[in-house]
């Protein structure tokens, strides 16, 4: 009744706003995706908590500059896990966690894992300044002192929130959704308090 999402909803709009970040935030062209409720549950324990949310939700988004972004999101799904968040391109690709770059060097494959825990100690000894990227707060606190850019925070959450909605959307109608229709059919999911 009040959740308006599940596992989109609740962990997805981290993976996406990373991935928006990354991207330098760029704009949605359409959205497709479908969201499912199916994994067996104990039926008293359904009632009880009222259990009426998403447990996988799936998307395909297509970005402006010709950028195709998938997003798989589950808190109950029969695998022992997903991969977790990458950027892949035309010369090489990186996985975010943990951080590793993959591409092709004289017909080679190769795949580098970084240490970013080294390598954030040596900058920080190195280059002070980073300290304003160890955390959202030190940021904000960086930003504020005019020792930083301020991120574009809210319009990724915008962003984000668009995604989202196009998503569920989507699986609503049965088909691929402009950000136009999901403006024009949101509908406020805020609490009266």
């Amino acid at each position: 009744e009040v959740a308006a999402g599940g596992a989109l909803f609740d962990m997805g709009c981290y993976h996406i706003a990373q991935i928006l970040y990354l991207l330098g935030n760029p704009d949605a062209l359409t959205i497709s995706g479908t969201t499912h409720q199916e994994i067996n549950m104990y039926e008293e324990r359904r009632k009880e908590g009222n259990y009426n949310v998403e447990e996988l939700g799936i998307g395909l988004v297509r970005l402006a500059g010709g950028v195709t972004f998938f997003i798989e999101e589950a808190w109950a799904i029969h695998l022992a896990g997903t991969d977790g968040s990458k950027l892949v391109g035309a010369k090489g690709g990186i996985t975010l966690s943990p951080f590793a770059y993959h591409t092709t060097i004289g017909d080679m494959e190769m795949n580098a894992d970084f240490n970013l825990g080294a390598a954030q100690a040596r900058w920080m000894s190195v280059f002070p300044e980073t300290s304003a990227y160890l955390s959202s707060q030190h940021h904000w606190v960086a930003a504020l002192q005019g020792r930083v850019e301020l991120l574009p925070t809210a319009q990724i959450g915008l962003n984000t929130m668009l995604i989202s909605e196009g998503i569920y959307l989507s699986q609503q109608l049965g088909r691929e959704v402009t950000p136009e229709e999901v403006r024009e059919r949101s509908v406020s999911t805020a609490l009266d308090l």
